[in-house]
């Protein structure tokens, strides 16, 4: 029986650069930081290829992590980085047993997972999270990942990627929530609608701005804001000042995590309104926070409690005002999925049953 410690390493092309950095990759990080909890006897080790712009080895939450600092540079600085991680993997695979390897995303991190897994004998998973599913993925015919390789977010990426590349991940595992971040406090519903998430096109939020414009008719006093930045922020406050939406709509920006989750619990109705997800993990956090979801894509093919699906702007409009009007609403906390039990179906794939 080797002497070694046992490790588990998760690559990943950004991780958050300290305990504070909770807006970067957030899933991903409530993810791993349960994860270390749940198995405080394994080491967790994690590589991140692209972000923090900058190389370090740092301990954020008892987890060890090596930052390569690509800041997204592709040519003869991709490829050193890729180096530079293979060489940074030879060495845990020496220091530690190492169980397996877990890459985020179909993409650089699952190439050069799968293929120090496959030169070493490893279990190496790639959890395909969203855009990866899609077609065009040029990693796709570089890696050519088996069914039994895949780790799918939901139900719809797994149907994606299947019908993208013929190929359908045998696992389905969700990310979760975990409760503990959540106050137990009761706090008035004094937000009619919420987004949060990135201001890209999309994420659609002009949408949202349009949904607002039409319901403040019947309700001229709602109340929306919108957490997040990106591009769209600009033609987004244009928009929202040509529609004298100023007292309607308020344009957070971006928050950290425990702000966000903070505001879903004052709130009645999350609205995302994404024309692709792959799992909206913000819309199981809403759900937590007893607040009503109303999305385009449906993730799973399971019903879920509280969470309205639109096929376009006017069911969108029309659901939202159904549940404004609706003044017995039952703001009670759902949790379809918990971190904990995504922890477990993880690690069972390593075939890894420590836990605390």
């Amino acid at each position: 029986m080797s002497s070694q410690p046992k490790a588990l390493v998760i690559l990943s092309p950004g991780f958050p650069k300290d305990e504070a950095d909770s807006t970067c990759v957030p899933a991903q990080q409530v993810f791993v930081k349960n994860l270390k909890q749940n198995f405080p006897h394994l080491a967790i080790v994690v590589l991140t290829f692209q972000y923090p712009y900058y190389t370090s080895e740092y301990l954020w939450d008892n987890v060890t992590v090596t930052s390569f600092g690509g800041k997204n540079k592709s040519g003869v600085s991709r490829f050193l980085i890729w180096i530079r991680a293979w060489i940074k993997l030879r060495q845990l695979f020496r220091q530690y047993q190492v169980i397996g390897l877990l890459s985020f995303w179909l993409g650089e991190c699952a190439l050069i997972g799968s293929r120090f897994a496959k030169r070493n004998k490893l279990k190496h998973y790639c959890w395909i999270l969203g855009q990866d599913a899609k077609p065009g993925n040029k990693y796709y015919e570089y890696i050519k990942p088996k069914a039994g390789d895949l780790i799918a977010l939901s139900d719809f990426i797994a149907d994606e990627f299947d019908r993208n590349y013929q190929v359908k991940p045998a696992h389905i595992i969700t990310t979760g929530i975990d409760p503990s971040m959540f106050s137990t406090t009761g706090i008035e519903r004094d937000i009619d609608i919420l987004g949060a998430g990135s201001l890209i096109p999309l994420k659609q939020y002009y949408l949202l701005v349009n949904i607002v414009s039409i319901l403040r008719h019947t309700f001229p006093q709602i109340k929306a804001i919108i957490c997040g930045k990106g591009p769209e922020m600009e033609p987004l406050k244009i928009m929202i000042k040509n529609l004298d939406l100023e007292n309607n709509i308020t344009l957070a920006g971006e928050l950290p995590h425990t702000d966000v989750l903070k505001l879903m619990q004052r709130t009645k109705i999350f609205v995302h309104p994404s024309a692709y997800e792959g799992f909206g993990v913000v819309c199981l956090e809403a759900l937590y926070a007893g607040a009503r979801v109303v999305s385009f894509v449906r993730p799973m093919n399971a019903a879920i409690k509280n969470w309205h699906f639109a096929y376009m702007q006017d069911d969108m409009v029309e659901i939202i005002g159904d549940l404004l009007e609706d003044t017995g609403q039952d703001y009670s906390s759902v949790a379809p999925y918990l971190v904990k039990d995504s922890n477990m179906a993880v690690m069972k794939l390593f075939s890894y049953n420590e836990r605390a």
